[in-house]
């Protein structure tokens, strides 16, 4: 453990408000998911609360300073909510599910990097263990979601990069950290650059290599 310097209080607020986001996109994502594989309603909270507040309360529970975010702030229990009520009533669009579906599970993963870098860092967790728990943020809530629903998860997908792009977001967030130039500009910035290369390595197809290489010609 490392004394992280004190941050501005507007950090924190930020810091807050971009978590409650990350929460609501993968909240969605999992609604979609339950819509997609037929669930009722109650498969559909469930879905969003696991996917949603999983990845944070795992990392909080790590960093070991006290209650997890998920319990101790009331506010964390609205996104899964909301969410459930938005995909029940049709208000976010359903016509191509599986599209919607890795759009949103992407804005989490983009918010949820850097936030949960960020959070490590600010615990006083060493640099290179804020970044993995950064990754652990971004791709626990969906890893769980997508095991309970009894699908492939993304992060072990070959069509598009997961992890890779939760490491770079991670990895820019715990420099910026440590160059004392992270702030809601760089912090969005890099949110939208790992958005950005989600999406783009879907479309592409990216792929990182196989488990063990390959011995045909």
């Amino acid at each position: 453990m490392i004394e992280a310097p004190e941050a501005p209080a507007y950090l924190d607020s930020l810091l807050l408000v971009l978590d409650l986001w990350g929460v609501f996109f993968f909240a969605v994502s999992g609604c979609l998911l339950a819509v997609r594989r037929q669930f009722d309603i109650i498969g559909s909270v469930f879905l969003a609360f696991l996917a949603g507040l999983g990845g944070g309360v795992v990392r909080d529970l790590i960093i070991d300073d006290g209650v997890p975010n998920a319990f101790a702030n009331p506010l964390y229990l609205i996104p899964p909510a909301v969410a459930a009520a938005l995909v029940y009533f049709r208000l976010i669009t359903q016509g191509r599910l599986r599209r919607t579906l890795l759009v949103f599970d992407a804005a989490g993963l983009a918010l949820f990097c850097v936030t949960g870098t960020r959070t490590a860092l600010s615990a006083g967790i060493e640099p290179i263990m804020a970044i993995l728990l950064g990754v652990a943020t971004g791709v626990v809530g969906g890893l769980l979601r997508d095991v309970v629903a009894n699908e492939v998860p993304e992060i072990f997908n070959r069509h598009g990069l997961y992890a890779v792009p939760a490491l770079l977001g991670a990895g820019l967030s715990s420099l910026l950290w440590t160059l004392d130039v992270f702030n809601w500009l760089t912090a969005a910035l890099v949110m939208m650059a790992v958005f950005a290369f989600r999406l783009i390595s879907l479309r592409r197809r990216w792929m990182a290599p196989n488990a063990a290489r390959s011995t045909e010609p």
